[in-house]
């Protein structure tokens, strides 16, 4: 009797447990914190069937800082020996003569040495003499001393003037402003051309670069390149100012080489779509 007793006692207890336990857990539920579910954004969408394509162009005239320039010494002799003997004479005046007007021994370099047969004639075998074609450039970081340099070196022994180029050695700096300045005149155009139609431009769909630069006109890096830009018909022209006393040391010197400015050109395509 005092078993079932003891069992009945447990039964009970196990009853009202339970019955506690189902009677909290729904309060449990209402007062727990919701899970924060993630936001979605309306997703943005261009129409890519509907499209203005436009150009943009921008050049910045930079007063030049640097130079470069390629003076020939040319000799001739009746044997290779002797050609290179007179050759390396004049190569040596030519260096000595630019070396007193400061420019170091880092700064002068042999850019091209060539040594050839001169022949009797086109058609002949026969071998009268040879020739030396030397190149020596020569990296002025101060180019108010361009005209300085050729006329000391020409009195030394160089007898041709190969090229001159004159650059800027904050090219990247210039560059990206003439991007920016481009892809400001492409917005502005496409922007133009959409209200003319009757529409305004969407999202960008595309953007490319033409990754070719000009110094006043030339291919930057190709040699011998053609002026084939007219500058006055680009979209955005921009005078950068040069540095402190860096035009009037530029413009002192008086010479055959004319220093002025050169252009530092970028230009972007780009796609816009149109709502």
């Amino acid at each position: 009797m005092k078993q079932f007793s003891t069992f009945i006692n447990g039964a009970l207890v196990s009853i009202l447990v339970f019955i506690l336990f189902f009677s909290i857990l729904p309060n449990a539920r209402a007062g727990a914190t919701p899970t924060p579910q993630p936001v979605t954004e309306p997703k943005t969408t261009c129409d890519s069937t509907r499209t203005v394509q436009v150009g943009g162009t921008a050049v910045v005239n930079v007063t030049p800082d640097r130079a470069l320039i390629q003076l020939g010494v040319q000799s001739n002799g009746r044997t290779a020996a002797d050609v290179q003997a007179a050759n390396a004479i004049a190569i040596e005046r030519v260096t000595k003569a630019v070396k007193a007007l400061g420019i170091e021994a880092r700064d002068i370099s042999t850019d091209w040495y060539v040594i050839e047969p001169i022949y009797n004639d086109y058609d002949s075998l026969q071998i009268k003499g040879y020739r030396i074609n030397n190149t020596v450039a020569i990296t002025l970081r101060d180019v108010s001393k361009v005209n300085h340099v050729i006329s000391a070196a020409m009195q030394a022994g160089a007898n041709q003037v190969i090229n001159v180029e004159l650059y800027t050695s904050e090219l990247r700096k210039y560059r990206d402003q003439a991007r920016d300045l481009a892809m400001k005149a492409a917005v502005e155009k496409a922007q133009a051309l959409a209200g003319a139609a009757g529409a305004q431009t969407g999202c960008v769909l595309n953007i490319s670069e033409n990754t070719s630069s000009y110094y006043n006109g030339w291919w930057w890096g190709s040699y011998g390149g053609g002026r084939t830009q007219n500058l006055w018909t680009q979209n955005t022209v921009q005078n950068a100012a040069p540095a402190a006393g860096g035009e009037e040391s530029a413009l002192s010197e008086a010479g055959p080489v004319s220093l002025g400015q050169i252009s530092v050109k970028a230009e972007v395509s780009a796609t816009f779509s149109l709502k």
